[in-house]
This record gives structure tokens, C-alpha cells and sequence, in this order.
């Protein structure tokens, strides 16, 4: 979604689905001013052993805005990121990194799910991940909390 949506998250949900209210209070108690960080919609997706893609819509029918992608890709203070992002291509790519992200490749895009499992198999931030992927210029597609 662009900013222009902002606030209108929950049009890109089914309004047949009813809120899951034990998500819905968990979601509640982790808001700060109309946004959740991205970490605290995965704790209490592994809290609750919901599904990110539950806690994602849980957070879409609340009109509740995502902050601090784990990813680097959104949410970010444009005082001190411009453009909204933290991710920044990274300087080099080591072989067996760039070999693990073109292997998880679909249609020439990567998952944001791609991407976290990608970083505990090479033990690092998953942030080093997507910035890897930046460099590569490969399109990160597929948030697991369904925000892009």
C-alpha cells in the first residue's frame, strides 16, 4: 500500500473475516500512537502461535500502522531515513550468500519469509540479508504480515 492508504489498511482484508480478539488485545497492548514495530507483531505471533500473515490482519482491521520492518524495507523516522527505509545495498555479497538468496528465488523476487529463513541459516541479521538483496537489485516481495 502507498502512503496515501495509510489508515485504510483494512480495505485489502476480507470483511468477512471476523477480528481475532485474543490477537486483536495482543496487537492493542504492543501499540505506540497508531503503530506496532514489526518485532512485536512477530513476538506475539510466536506467543500465540498465530500465523504472521493472522497478526497481519489482525493489525489491517485495526487500521494500525507498521513501523521498523525487520527488513529495513519501511517504517522508518524520515529524519534520519529520507526515504522511509533503513536498508542500504551492501558493499560486497559473499558467494554462499548470494547463492542461498537466487536459490529462493520466485518468478526473480524473494520473500520477506525467504529472507528471515536465509539469515538463521547464515547466522546473521536479517537486515544483512535484505541488504545483500539490495545490491543484488533484487525485489523483496511478500511481507508475512501482508503489508506489501
Amino acid at each position: 500500500m502507498t502512503r496515501e492508504d495509510a489508515g485504510h489498511y483494512a480495505k485489502k482484508r476480507s470483511p468477512d473475516k471476523p477480528l481475532d480478539r485474543r490477537l486483536a488485545k495482543a496487537v492493542g497492548d504492543k501499540t505506540v500512537n497508531g503503530e506496532i514495530a514489526c518485532a512485536h507483531a512477530e513476538m506475539i505471533s510466536r506467543t500465540l502461535h498465530a500465523t504472521m500473515e493472522e497478526v497481519g490482519a489482525v493489525i489491517d482491521l485495526m487500521e494500525i500502522r507498521i513501523r521498523r520492518c525487520q527488513i529495513g524495507l519501511f517504517g522508518y523516522p524520515r529524519e534520519r531515513f529520507p526515504e522511509g527505509r533503513a536498508v542500504r545495498p551492501a558493499d560486497s555479497v559473499p558467494p554462499d550468500l548470494e547463492a542461498s538468496i537466487r536459490s529462493s528465488l520466485v518468478e526473480g523476487k524473494i520473500s520477506c519469509k525467504a529472507i528471515w529463513k536465509i539469515a538463521a541459516e547464515h547466522r546473521m541479521p536479517k537486515m544483512s540479508v535484505s541488504s545483500a538483496c539490495e545490491a543484488l537489485k533484487i525485489k523483496i516481495k511478500q511481507c508475512q504480515l501482508g503489508s506489501f
